[in-house]
């Protein structure tokens, strides 16, 4: 496995995302109000705009998630699937603090 640094976890608000370019892949990280960090693919799947990095982090039955900020569909960050249309996901991709920085595998 293959680690990208990607920012510095210090510089990612809680309850926020940020997006980067890993390996020509958008990638959308988000940190929770745990400190738990998640990665998920960028496209949101109903609009096939690169926007979910800028979603409202949330959570749903306790498990955190992500709402598109254009068409509000739920996504879990654990597992990417959509949590309001079963047959719709993202990609989910690892990612772990190091040495304080945030580093994404594609």
């Amino acid at each position: 496995m293959s680690w990208t640094p990607v920012c510095d976890f210090a510089t990612m608000l809680p309850e926020r995302g940020v997006c980067a370019l890993v390996r020509g892949v958008q990638v959308a990280v988000f940190r929770t109000h745990d400190d738990s960090v998640h990665a998920l693919g960028n496209l949101d799947p109903f609009s096939g705009a690169y926007v979910l990095s800028r979603g409202i982090v949330g959570t749903r039955k306790g498990e955190p998630t992500v709402a598109s900020p254009l068409h509000k569909q739920v996504f879990s960050l654990v597992s990417g699937m959509c949590l309001d249309e079963d047959a719709v996901s993202v990609p989910v991709f690892s990612v772990r603090v190091s040495d304080g920085r945030v580093e994404v595998s594609v």
